[in-house]
């Protein structure tokens, strides 16, 4: 099998992943995943489509994340990966999509508009 690459984002981040054949070895940024991420709700997201798809220690992963907070990266990570296992095996799809993993989550930060503090939040008004 060759190596495929997929990208997932989410908020800000951008997560580039090229997924092989392999023993389970996940790198992110040239480092361990265990390392990157430090909490386990972060590694659970990032193992979550290979768990649900039974192929945790079939392939080996290396990302490149840039962007958002570890959050963020977790999450874009978890779409790549789940684009990637779709591409390998179309039987995946519905296990996935069931799960909530194959949409990307298009909430964005809304901008601050001038005249005002933050986006929605004005400064104090002052009747005298």
């Amino acid at each position: 099998m060759e190596t495929i690459h997929k990208i997932g984002r989410r908020k800000t981040a951008v997560a580039r992943i090229y997924l092989s054949d392999g023993k389970g070895n996940i790198t992110v940024n040239n480092k361990e995943y265990n390392k990157y991420f430090t909490t386990d709700t972060l590694r659970y997201k990032i193992l979550q489509p290979l768990n649900l798809t039974d192929t945790v220690s079939s392939f080996d992963i290396k990302a490149k994340v840039f962007g958002g907070g570890i959050t963020g990266q977790a999450e874009a990570i978890r779409l790549a990966i789940s684009r990637a296992l779709v591409e390998i095996n179309e039987e995946n799809k519905p296990l996935l999509k069931a799960e909530g993993l194959m949409t990307r989550d298009p909430r964005m930060v809304e901008r601050k508009k001038f005249g005002q503090k933050k986006a929605r939040k004005k400064f104090q008004f002052s009747k005298r």
